[in-house]
């Protein structure tokens, strides 16, 4: 995951759940496919609900980087 080259990044640290979620919906909607995103969340329920839900709807889960008090979450758009 250290060579994935991030188009664009959503900092969403300090925004509750489902904010960081729903900032990841909208922003996947807008991005052409092939973009790679990386979600920044400083709540813990991201790193379960955002994997989910890339996983349900078929983009590419890339990996989830531990940060200082923040996770990256990183997601590339497939379609």
């Amino acid at each position: 995951m250290t060579n994935v080259k991030i188009d664009k990044t959503i900092d969403a640290r300090g925004s509750a759940c489902p904010g960081p979620l729903m900032e990841l919906i909208k922003t996947i909607k807008s991005v052409e496919v092939g973009t790679v995103i990386e979600l920044l969340s400083s709540e813990k329920g991201t790193t379960v609900d955002a994997p989910a839900w890339i996983k349900k709807v078929g983009h590419e889960f890339i990996g989830i980087k531990d940060g200082d008090g923040y996770w990256s979450i990183i997601v590339k758009k497939i379609k």
